[in-house]
C-alpha cells in the first residue's frame, strides 16, 4: 500500500505537490552538507596552538575530496535517472540491475581511489598547494579519510537511487544521520581525546560509515521499491556504460570546480593581490548558497522527470520542467536582487574588515551581474541529465566552464583597462553566452517531446 502511494506521487499526484514534497528535503540535505563542512572547519580551526596551520592543511584536501566525490556522481547521477526511467516503464527488474551494476562500479572505484591516495596522496596534496608548514596536517587528514572512500562512494552513490524512487526525505535523513554523528565525534575525538586533525578525519570516516549502513539497510528492506540484490552487483556493460555517459556531465561539473577556483585565484593574485583573492573567497561563499538551493530543486524534479519520461507521460514531464524553471529562476533572481541592492551588507556577513567589504561591494555587482538568469542554465542543463540526454548535457558543461569561463579568466585582464575587473567579468560573460546557448537548445528539445 505504501509503495502504491509512492508510485502515485511520481505518476499521478498534482505536479506542484509532488515537486515540493521531493524538493524541500533535497534542499535541506544540501544545507546539512554545508553545515557538516562548516562545523568540521570550526573544530579544526580551534585546535590549540596550531589551529591556523591545521585549517590551511585540511583546506588543501578540499579539492581532492571534491574530486573523489565526483567519481560517485559519475556513476550515480547517470544511474539514478536511468533507474527512474525503467521504473516509469514498469520494469523494476531492469532498474534493479542498473543499481546493481552501478554498485559494482562504485566498489571498483573505491578500491582504486583508496590505493591511489595511499600511494600518491602526498604528491597530489603538494600539487594542490600544501606548503612545508601545512603538508603534515593535510597528509594526516587524507591518510585516514581515504580509508573511508568506500563509505563515501556508497553513501553518495546509492543514496541517489533512493532519491530516484521519490524518497528524498529518506535521502535527507541518511545525510542528517551522518552529519549529527560527525559533529558528536568531532567533539569527542578532537576535544575529549585530543586527536586533532586525525580525530576530525576519523569522525568523518565513521559518520560516512553510519550513513552507508542506513542507505544499504533501506535498499535491502521492504520499504524500498528497488532492492539491492547480491546477484545484480556485477559488471553489465550494456547497462553501466550508458549510466557513466549520462553521469559524465554532473561529474565534470564537480571536477571543473577545482579548475575554475584555481584559475580565478591565480589570475586575481597576479593582478589584484591578496585583497582580490580574499574578495573572491566571499563571492565563492555566496555561490555556495546558490548551489545549495538550485541543485536541491533539481534533485526534487529528477524523479518526476525521469519516471514520467519512462511512462511516456510527456504532459507531466513538461509541467514538471516548467515548474522547475520558474523555481530556479525565482531563486537565482532573489539572491541576485539581495546582492545587487545590499552588497556591503552581504559582504559583512563574511568579514569585519572595512577595506575588504568596500572592495567586495564593487566586485559582487560585477561577478554576479547575470545571476538573475543563472536558474535557466541550471534547470535546463540538469534536466537534460534527468531526461537521458547525455551528449547535450556533456557539451553544455564543457562549453560553459572549459571553453568559455577558464580562457576568459586569463584573456579579459589582458585586454581590458581594469585587469582585476576583467577577471571578475569572466563569470557574467561566460554565463550570458552559456544561457544563450542552453536555452534555445533545450527549447528545441522541449518542442519535439511528444
Amino acid at each position: 500500500m505504501k509503495m502504491e502511494k509512492d508510485n502515485n506521487l511520481l505518476a499521478a499526484a498534482p505536479v506542484p505537490k509532488a515537486f515540493f514534497r521531493l524538493a524541500i528535503p533535497a534542499v535541506a540535505a544540501q544545507l546539512i552538507n554545508i553545515l557538516y563542512n562548516l562545523v568540521d572547519k570550526m573544530f579544526i580551526g580551534h585546535i590549540p596552538g596550531v589551529g591556523k596551520q591545521a585549517l590551511a592543511g585540511v583546506g588543501v584536501t578540499a579539492p581532492v575530496i571534491l574530486a573523489i566525490s565526483s567519481f560517485a556522481a559519475l556513476v550515480s547521477m547517470g544511474g539514478a535517472p536511468k533507474a527512474s526511467v525503467f521504473m516509469g516503464k514498469g520494469d523494476d527488474k531492469q532498474a534493479e540491475k542498473v543499481m546493481g551494476s552501478c554498485t559494482w562500479m562504485l566498489l571498483v572505484l573505491s578500491v582504486a581511489l583508496t590505493g591511489i591516495m595511499l600511494i600518491f596522496g602526498k604528491t597530489i596534496l603538494r600539487l594542490f598547494g600544501a606548503s612545508d608548514d601545512t603538508i603534515i596536517y593535510a597528509v594526516s587528514y587524507m591518510n585516514i579519510y581515504c580509508l573511508g572512500t568506500l563509505f563515501t562512494q556508497l553513501t553518495l552513490g546509492l543514496n541517489a537511487f533512493i532519491t530516484a524512487q521519490g524518497k528524498t526525505l529518506i535521502s535527507m535523513c541518511n545525510v542528517a544521520v551522518g552529519a549529527v554523528t560527525n559533529i558528536v565525534l568531532d567533539a569527542v575525538l578532537m576535544n575529549g581525546f585530543g586527536m586533532g586533525v586525525k580525530g576530525a578525519a576519523l569522525a568523518t570516516v565513521i559518520s560516512q560509515g553510519v550513513s552507508t549502513c542506513f542507505v544499504v539497510h533501506y535498499l535491502t528492506k521492504s520499504g524500498s521499491r528497488l532492492k539491492l540484490r547480491l546477484k545484480n552487483i556485477r559488471f553489465e556493460r550494456q547497462l553501466l556504460l550508458p549510466c557513466i555517459l549520462l553521469g559524465t556531465s554532473p561529474a565534470l561539473m564537480q571536477l571543473t570546480e577545482n579548475m575554475v577556483a584555481i584559475s580565478f585565484n591565480t589570475s586575481l593574485q597576479t593582478y589584484g593581490g591578496d585583497m582580490a583573492v580574499a574578495s573572491m573567497s566571499i563571492l565563492n561563499s555566496i555561490m555556495q548558497f546558490v548551489m545549495l538551493l538550485l541543485p536541491g530543486l533539481v534533485q526534487g524534479a529528477q524523479p518526476l522527470l525521469s519516471y514520467n519520461l519512462g511512462a511516456k507521460n510527456i504532459p507531466r514531464v513538461k509541467k514538471t520542467f516548467r515548474l522547475l524553471l520558474v523555481c530556479c529562476v525565482s531563486g537565482s533572481f532573489l539572491i541576485w536582487f539581495v546582492c545587487m541592492t545590499l552588497p556591503a551588507t552581504v559582504a559583512s556577513v563574511f568579514t569585519d574588515d572595512t577595506a575588504l567589504i568596500t572592495y567586495t561591494e564593487k566586485s559582487i555587482r560585477v561577478y554576479l551581474a547575470m545571476l538573475f538568469l543563472y536558474g535557466i542554465q541550471v534547470a535546463c542543463q540538469y534536466s537534460f541529465v534527468a531526461l537521458d540526454q547525455a551528449k547535450k548535457a556533456i557539451f553544455l558543461t564543457i562549453w560553459r566552464k572549459i571553453i568559455l569561463l577558464i580562457p576568459l579568466i586569463f584573456i579579459l585582464p589582458c585586454i581590458l583597462p581594469d585587469s582585476v575587473m576583467g577577471v571578475y567579468l569572466a563569470e557574467p560573460i561566460a554565463d550570458t553566452i552559456a544561457i544563450c546557448t542552453t536555452a534555445p537548445m533545450f527549447y528545441g528539445y522541449y518542442r519535439k517531446l511528444k
